[in-house]
């Protein structure tokens, strides 16, 4: 989608029935935590959503707008229209497809075309990776694939510079879509047979090398530029299990990780809402950007983060999202971010071991636990099990908090390979 597209003009007029309009967020998107949120600060809203969920926005005295946002060059500067009309001042994404909206619907706002560029560079991970080297950021090896020779070549590449030999395993590379969130489409590859398991449609993608280290990621809330509050969310497996706020051991690099995302920040000109880089740490110390999101983050994270930090991390990315939220404001619903934790909230995310199932086994082990809290598994119908998309679609999630993170460490491992579903 080209900003014009969104038919920006230079400047916009106010007209005399402007100053009663109601002062309106826009939802881009559609979650519930986050209708829920943004009706409990109490200011008034409009979904921008699918419209299959126009029958529950009704039902429920929503005020919706229904919209197909893979459609990206028809009607977009109607949507701008209905939602100026109703007097929506800002968008909030929350979730990838909807990043370029938000950010073509803020650029209009805010008479600001390059809010709109930004948000591009947040969603093209080719891109992304070209800034932050640009900027001086220590990023991997990295090209853009449109063909399984690309991807021959840069394997072949890749471990030629890593000085291997014959009989060497390879490094793997990494191959990703260049728009989707987080981990959809995601391949390793470390031989060049994998790379036949490509297809058309998995072109154009990105190609980079593997980062060895601890990867995390970051939760940074910001508004005018500067980090409100900073959270880091300890993966034990990615996409399977994390914890909040990280271990003691990943905590005291806090120094570090900030000044690495106050550069993120400068260097993609970022100034409002909620950012979700995730990095790569050496044993030595060092820092690799892997990417970065510009939404609501994946595995449950905003939950955790509410019961570690207690404060509401979708409320968190609607008042940063404002640009006409107040300092004051901010201060008085953030907590402290360098605080010692009161205890570490985590989760583990439980896809089925097996391609068929039959029944729900939950152990009273678990369940006796003084960290387990509650769990959302069901008991499905029998049958095949849905492959997995991404880290997506799991079969339900169990809730941790307890005092020690090395316990909790060890729970998320112990129950990963547990089988839940039979």
């Amino acid at each position: 989608m080209e900003l014009e597209q969104m038919d920006l003009p230079q400047t916009l007029e106010k007209d005399g029935d402007d100053q009663t309009k109601p002062y309106l967020t826009a939802l881009i998107g559609w979650s519930l935590p986050a209708i829920e949120a943004c009706a409990k600060l109490d200011k008034p809203f409009v979904v921008v959503g699918p419209p299959d969920f126009e029958h529950f926005a009704e039902k429920n005295d929503i005020t919706f707008i229904g919209w197909n946002f893979d459609r990206l060059n028809e009607g977009s500067d109607l949507l701008f229209k209905k939602l100026k009309a109703l007097g929506a001042e800002v968008a909030v994404p929350l979730y990838e497809e909807c990043v370029e909206w938000a950010g073509a619907l803020n650029s209009r706002f805010r008479q600001e075309p390059r809010v709109f560029n930004r948000s591009l560079l947040l969603r093209d991970k080719g891109m992304m990776k070209r800034k932050a080297q640009i900027a001086g950021i220590k990023v991997g090896v990295f090209e853009e694939a449109h063909s399984k020779d690309d991807v021959k070549r840069f394997l072949k590449r890749v471990n030629e510079a890593l000085l291997k030999v014959e009989g060497d395993k390879n490094d793997p590379i990494h191959v990703k879509p260049l728009d989707k969130a987080g981990s959809v489409g995601h391949r390793a590859i470390e031989d060049p047979e994998e790379i036949d398991a490509l297809t058309d449609n998995d072109f154009p993608l990105l190609m980079e090398s593997h980062l060895d280290g601890q990867e995390f990621s970051c939760e940074v809330f910001v508004h005018n530029g500067k980090i409100q509050f900073l959270n880091i969310t300890e993966y034990v497996k990615l996409g399977y299990s994390n914890f909040v706020p990280a271990s003691p051991s990943l905590e005291e690099k806090r120094p570090q990780i900030r000044k690495a995302i106050e550069q993120l920040i400068n260097a993609f000109e970022i100034e409002y809402g909620v950012i979700h880089p995730e990095y790569f740490i050496t044993p030595d110390g060092t820092l690799h950007f892997g990417e970065v999101a510009a939404r609501v983050p994946g595995g449950h994270i905003f939950d955790l983060i509410e019961r570690a930090h207690g404060f509401n991390a979708y409320q968190a990315q609607i008042l940063c999202s404002d640009p006409n939220t107040t300092e004051e404001e901010l201060r008085n619903f953030f907590p402290s971010d360098e605080r010692e934790p009161e205890g570490y909230a985590g989760c583990l995310m439980v896809h089925p071991h097996i391609n068929y199932i039959q029944d729900l086994n939950v152990p009273e082990e678990l369940e006796e636990h003084p960290y387990f809290e509650k769990h959302d598994m069901f008991t499905p119908e029998q049958g095949k099990v849905s492959e997995r998309v991404g880290f997506g679609n799991h079969y339900g999630t169990i809730f941790f908090y307890g005092k020690d993170s090395e316990e909790m460490r060890g729970l998320l491992k112990q129950y990963e390979k547990y089988d839940f579903y039979r």
